[in-house]
């Protein structure tokens, strides 16, 4: 059978738009759309027929329903819903009516092609109001991961659009940085309290409520936290509902994060402006944290960066100060760094995070080791390690769970009296490379 043969079974079955008819032979030539397919058939067969020509009437077809007259229509309503948000890249997504799909796949059927012939409806829609909406507000389509996703709600029996015709998805914008953190006792996340449960309540004896006595009624063990110091000024900045804060990994509550810093990623939901500045914004973040957190790098990132920061397999380097429950010397320090250098250490959960982590038993390397005494009884310590060390316990031993451990080789009590992170390094130092950063932002 002929192409002709094919689009006059297909309108024989009642009034059938040029949309409709030209959606089953979508697959046939290029640079048309579906209408204009869907007349050039009826025009050829009257022609091949020799019998008078015969226009369809959009607003009869039984299929569609009027609706693929529509597309000027739901593009503008769109671009209306969108009016209030900065984006540059946008995606149109529809939702077809049960009934339309069941009326494709009968013509479908009653003109004798494959079920899959051509089109759906739901991709010409898509298609076509997309291209509009990208024309009415100067954007570009993306398909894996757009700025902001218009949904249609296609209904027939509405005669007038409104904002109930077209639902508006706002993706996340992402800011990547490094922090610092300059002063103790400052954890990365917001840390609630864990008597209260964040309440800042408890039970009184009595009966009734108040002020949590572990919290102080605050709801949190911590005042301030690196999120709370750095996400404000992101959200206020991309005027968005929601900032959540995403690190590489985090350091402990006491101690620094100094040098180059550690990757982190803002993310902000439902942002109404993304193309900010991020050389002002770094400057009012470092002014907001008031010198106790510092950033560094800021730049617009995409959403696989959050994913990349988040499982990035980091080396750290730290700088310990160490104090020893009896004397030693300098010849005994060394040779027990030496032993640590390079070496494979296993670790049992230590003691002191065993409640809230799984006790298991890990194994870390030391990649690099340095330290000298400042005294008898007190060390500056530098250990490079892979990620995942517990380097209190590389020193303390705690009672064993750590083995080989400076304690333990010296054979003397030792404490981390003062801990400072100084270096975030990716095992495979591609994340530490500008180039690949560049792509991946």
């Amino acid at each position: 059978m002929t192409i002709l043969e094919d689009a006059r079974r297909v309108a024989a079955n009642g009034p059938v738009c040029d949309s409709c008819l030209g959606r089953c032979f979508a697959d046939r030539s290029f640079g048309l759309t579906n209408a204009e397919r869907g007349r050039s058939l009826r025009v050829a067969a009257a022609l091949e027929d020799d019998d008078p020509f015969e226009p369809a009437d959009a607003d009869d077809c039984w299929v569609c329903e009027g609706e693929s007259q529509r597309f000027d229509e739901y593009a503008e309503q769109a671009a209306e819903s969108l009016a209030d948000w900065k984006f540059a890249t946008y995606q149109v997504g529809t939702r077809t009516p049960p009934l339309l799909e069941e009326n494709e796949k009968l013509l479908r059927e009653s003109a004798d092609l494959p079920e899959d012939a051509g089109e759906s409806f739901k991709s010409e829609f898509n298609r076509e109001v997309g291209k509009r909406v990208g024309r009415l507000t100067d954007t570009e389509v993306d398909f894996e991961r757009p700025d902001v996703l218009a949904l249609l709600n296609v209904d027939p029996e509405r005669e007038e659009l409104s904002d109930h015709a077209v639902e508006v998805q706002i993706n996340s914008a992402f800011v990547y940085g490094r922090y610092r953190k300059l002063e103790r006792d400052i954890p990365q996340t917001e840390w609630p309290c864990r008597e209260c449960g964040g309440t800042g309540k408890q039970l009184a004896e009595g009966g009734g409520e108040e002020s949590c006595d572990h919290c102080g009624g605050s709801g949190y063990l911590y005042d301030e936290s690196v999120e709370q110091l750095t996400t404000p000024p992101v959200l206020d900045a991309m005027d968005g509902d929601e900032a959540l804060f995403h690190g590489a990994g985090r350091e402990d509550v006491d101690a620094l994060m100094l040098d180059t810093g550690r990757p982190f990623v803002v993310e902000v939901k439902r942002p109404r402006r993304r193309d900010v500045d991020t050389d002002a914004l770094e400057a009012e973040i470092n002014e907001f944290a008031d010198g106790k957190v510092e950033v560094t790098d800021l730049a617009l990132a995409t959403h696989e960066m959050v994913e990349r920061v988040k499982e990035l397999d980091a080396s750290k380097t730290y700088r310990m100060d160490v104090e020893f429950d009896a004397d030693v010397t300098s010849e005994d320090l060394d040779a027990a760094i030496e032993e640590l250098r390079g070496t494979t250490v296993e670790q049992d959960t230590p003691q002191r995070v065993d409640h809230r982590r799984a006790s298991i038993t890990r194994t870390r390397t030391v990649y690099d080791a340095e330290g000298h005494l400042e005294d008898e009884r007190h060390a500056e310590l530098e250990v490079h390690g892979e990620g995942g060390l517990y380097v209190k316990e590389l020193v303390s031993g705690d009672e064993g769970r750590t083995t080989p451990s400076l304690a333990g080789l010296l054979g003397v009590g030792a404490v981390v009296t003062a801990l400072d992170v100084v270096a975030v390094e990716g095992e495979d130092e591609a994340f530490d490379d500008p180039e690949y950063l560049k792509e991946a932002i």
